[in-house]
């Protein structure tokens, strides 16, 4: 694997380890993955379809456990900490999870979603500081201002864009170290794209992002450093404009000039 990235244990947060995932035993969807991801920046995964990188991504708050017969081998340490020595309760709040599509909790308001983790830890807010987080995260998401008289009305009033933000508010509302995306703007319109994007250049100042794409000019334009990922291996990776202009490995560079993938 090529690695050209500059990290010092100063810029660190996730340090993964020869990981391999197996969803039985001889049909691994991660092979002997090694990287460092750096912190208060945007890390993208890319590659073709079932090359690895959602498994790889998932590993990372230990979502791909919910998967049957799974099998992991090496680390992932958030700071020095193996996350596998700890519960998945406390890993997942510290790094927080936004999927493909936008998932509101259907029957919760606005309000009862930014917060829902917290009900389902069984963590008891005084009303206060109930207020006070959910302001805080929609205001995070740039949303305050769009929903703010309409705070009891159900998540999925929301256009698709808006509630996309709010899975990402919902994630923000434990103040999080890292947040993974898995393509969180694939089901979006452009206009909709567009503000996620701006919003997650935004976000990095306060928190580490990885995110799973399969739009490399969404990759281009947004990340900081890029992984690619082949046949479950990470072939290459690198800051962005590097990978982009100077690929080392011919997989990349056929990737990113579309001979496959």
């Amino acid at each position: 694997m090529i690695n050209e990235i500059n990290i010092t244990p100063e810029t660190s947060i996730l340090s993964i380890e020869g990981l391999s995932i197996a969803y039985d035993k001889d049909k691994f969807a991660v092979k002997n993955v090694s990287a460092v991801i750096t912190k208060n920046a945007i890390t993208a995964i890319m590659g073709p379809s079932g090359c690895g990188k959602t498994t790889l991504l998932r590993a990372m708050n230990r979502m791909h456990e919910l998967y049957p017969n799974i099998s992991t081998q090496g680390k992932i340490k958030l700071y020095d900490e193996n996350i596998y020595d700890m519960s998945t309760v406390k890993l997942r709040r510290k790094v927080g999870m936004v999927f493909q599509r936008p998932n509101p909790f259907p029957t919760l308001s606005i309000y009862e979603n930014v917060i829902a983790g917290y009900k389902l830890n069984g963590i008891h807010l005084k009303r206060n500081e109930r207020d006070e987080i959910v302001e805080t995260s929609l205001r995070d998401v740039t949303l305050w201002d769009e929903v703010k008289g309409a705070l009891h009305k159900k998540g999925t009033f929301l256009s698709g864009g808006q509630q996309q933000r709010l899975c990402i508010a919902r994630a923000l509302a434990f103040k999080p170290d890292v947040i993974l995306l898995d393509e969180p703007t694939s089901a979006l319109d452009p206009v909709a794209t567009a503000k996620v994007e701006d919003l997650l250049v935004e976000l990095k100042k306060q928190y580490t992002i990885v995110l799973v794409t399969h739009n490399m000019s969404q990759a281009a334009r947004i990340s900081d450093n890029s992984m690619f990922m082949y046949m479950g291996e990470l072939i290459e990776y690198e800051n962005t404009k590097t990978i982009f202009t100077k690929p080392k490995d011919p997989r990349t560079e056929g990737y990113l000039t579309g001979k496959f993938g």
